[in-house]
């Protein structure tokens, strides 16, 4: 059947209004939120690099030459005269020697490493960071007015001097810089940009990507606001890096990732929920919410002292409500659109397994912690997650040193839904046993900073949530 102009015009207009429809929608949903805490091992410190270090007495023999008017990128400065040029004394650290002003600063001296392996170089900060940087003939950095920063490794071999040069594109240059060595063991640069691991982080160019639909919010510690990008907690990642981005792949919805979390807490002392009671294990009164101190011997009058039980928990979801309070005014981005949140994450016990009458509590406090938040937040639906310790394998033999350890695993297994202790947790409650993805170390060592660690366990509690939160 052929349709008259009327008809196909009334069908483009109805389409486009479909479409408008569709996309004001989309954009009139609330943000998806999920909450992340926990202890140190939420707060994570997987090695972003092998660690940033300032210049300072690897670079020798510096001076800057001072060259009249302004940066000409056709100029060839190693054979113009230079107005002047002055030996810098102190080259890097907190207080470098000034540099004169009065035209365009090209800075040259040498460069000895005390340890083989690929570095990375980044000069200065505000206005010095527009400049070029050249290491042994090579250019490893650059960053021109108005560009983005490119970075190029390059590799130093210890005790080898190696000639260096900065030529700066304004006369507002200083000596500050730092550099990072990218081939450590276990560290993020070393995974992605030498072992292949998680190419979607790092584009072609060596810079590390950020997410336009996931938003990290970092509250008491990791703090940070930021796109998604493993830059975002402060040089240091956590679970939240790899959660991220399996959330973020996995909803149509933009989604901000706020994690509250401290490290060396209890979840039977520090982080007990309200409503909390007392008990008796072992001849001593353990603390219910808001006592103090932590236990006291039956029968005695308590001694408080300066912290109380769920101080941790007030601190911390505390922050997570001031953060949601005021929505529009963190992120102007998402002005109107509101939130809902979805999902929490958890991942602790560390702490709790030095005692043991906490550990043989921790069950108990788990499952109070689930519903207290869900009750807390105003989100009876939302999915929860939660990670055992690295350590911990479900099939070694327990011994006397790791019995505490073991309470702490049943306990963590036993919210799972599947498990069926808990029937009102049954597709909404997922623990991850996270043994099999740890690459060594323990909860107490940070996994050795092991980024990959981090990494792995977040990418499988996401994977979790996705699972909850798609029914399956």
């Amino acid at each position: 059947m052929k349709l008259n102009y009327l008809t196909k015009a009334s069908c483009l207009i109805s389409a486009a209004s479909l479409v408008l429809s569709l996309v004001t929608n989309a954009a009139d949903k609330p943000i998806k939120v999920f909450i992340l805490s926990g202890q140190s091992n939420m707060v994570g410190a997987g090695a972003v690099t092998g660690g940033s270090s300032r210049w300072g007495k690897e670079f020798t023999d510096v001076a800057v030459s001072v060259y009249e008017g302004e940066y000409d990128p056709k100029a060839n400065y190693d054979k113009l005269k230079p107005i002047k040029t002055q030996k810098l004394e102190s080259f890097g650290g907190t207080k470098p020697t000034p540099y004169p002003g009065g035209g365009t600063h090209v800075t040259r001296g040498s460069v000895e490493m005390k340890t083989t392996g690929m570095y990375e170089c980044r000069p200065g900060y505000g206005d010095s960071t527009y400049c070029i940087m050249q290491v042994d003939g090579n250019e490893v950095y650059r960053k021109e007015i108005g560009k983005e920063a490119i970075h190029t490794d390059i590799k130093l071999t210890a005790g080898k001097k190696v000639s260096f040069k900065i030529t700066y594109l304004n006369d507002r240059a200083n000596g500050l810089g730092w550099y990072a060595q990218l081939d450590v063991p276990g560290a993020l640069s070393t995974l992605v940009k030498y072992q292949g691991k998680y190419p979607y982080l790092m584009n072609k160019k060596g810079q590390w990507i950020s997410r336009d639909d996931v938003y990290y919010k970092g509250v008491v510690t990791a703090t940070g606001s930021d796109w998604l990008n493993p830059l975002a907690g402060g040089g240091r990642i956590g679970p939240e890096l790899g959660f991220g981005h399996v959330v973020g792949n996995g909803t149509d919805d933009p989604v901000l990732i706020l994690k509250t979390s401290q490290g060396n807490r209890a979840l039977g002392w520090d982080f007990l929920p309200p409503e909390s009671k007392r008990y008796e294990y072992g001849g001593k009164i353990y603390a219910g919410y808001k006592d103090s101190p932590m236990s006291w011997e039956k029968g005695t009058t308590p001694q408080k002292i300066e912290w109380y039980a769920g101080k941790q928990y007030d601190d911390c979801f505390g922050a997570a409500h001031e953060v949601l309070n005021n929505f529009d005014h963190n992120f102007p981005h998402w002005k109107g659109r509101g939130y809902e949140i979805v999902g929490f994450a958890w991942w602790q016990g560390d702490k709790d397994r030095y005692d043991a009458g906490l550990a043989q509590r921790y069950e108990h406090n788990l499952v109070h912690l689930i519903k207290t938040l869900r009750s807390e937040f105003k989100a009876p639906k939302a999915k929860f997650v939660v990670a055992t310790l690295g350590q911990t394998d479900k099939d070694a033999p327990v011994t006397e040193d790791t019995k505490n350890d073991k309470m702490i695993f049943d306990a963590q297994m036993a919210v799972d839904g599947t498990a069926g202790k808990y029937p009102e947790f049954k597709g909404n409650v997922i623990t991850v046993y996270t043994h099999p993805l740890s690459q060594g170390g323990s909860s107490s060592s940070h996994y050795n900073k092991n980024a990959q660690t981090y990494m792995d366990i977040g990418l499988a509690m996401g994977e979790a949530m996705m699972k909850l939160l798609k029914g399956k």
